[in-house]
């Protein structure tokens, strides 16, 4: 397999949402040409596996092989019926005390990638993906009114130590902005 294959694999990966042709060319810093040669190369290497690439409206992404749909399905099934798991409510914390934030700010504070992780607390309806007014080809994550229901609060503000948390996060952002201007 190439080096270009190789790398496309590693951010389809990691990115865990669709991307475009013209975004990892701009990221890889190649023509789209040669990304596509990649990703062919890349869905041949991929057929006697558990994975694929699935492509829709210009973008790809990675998921698991068509033939393992019944599987894949029967275990999501499972993972979602379950309790909260740890790493679920690691998430669900994240973004409620600290959002909305993109999966990617999810992924850098888990130091993992969240991908099923957030696509399960979405399914629950716990989560919510809105356009990031900043930035229109990203996301962001934040609760929704179900996950208020759930625990029971009638806003986020009610939730323990919110507030000192959020102050305690604006002080730091601060201290940390002042630290760059006294440095730089």
């Amino acid at each position: 397999m190439s080096d270009i294959s190789k790398k496309i694999e590693a951010i389809l990966f990691l990115k865990g949402e669709p991307m475009s042709l013209s975004r990892l060319a701009l990221f890889l810093k190649v023509k789209e040409d040669l990304v596509n040669r990649g990703i062919k190369e890349l869905e041949e290497s991929l057929q006697s596996r558990g994975l694929a690439i699935v492509k829709k409206d210009g973008e790809f992404m990675m998921a698991s092989a068509p033939e393992l749909a019944k599987f894949t399905a029967d275990f999501a099934k499972d993972e979602i019926g379950q309790d909260l798991s740890r790493a679920v409510l690691e998430t669900l914390a994240i973004i409620v005390y600290k959002g909305p934030l993109t999966r990617s700010e999810i992924d850098y504070i888990r130091a993992v990638n969240s991908s099923f992780t957030v696509r399960n607390l979405m399914i629950r309806g716990l989560i919510e993906r809105v356009s990031d007014p900043k930035d229109a080809r990203a996301w962001l994550y934040r609760p929704t009114f179900e996950f208020l229901k759930f625990v029971g609060i009638g806003e986020i503000k009610k939730l323990p130590d919110f507030e000192e948390f959020r102050t305690e996060m604006e002080n730091l952002r601060k201290s940390e902005k002042n630290g760059e201007k006294n440095n730089g």
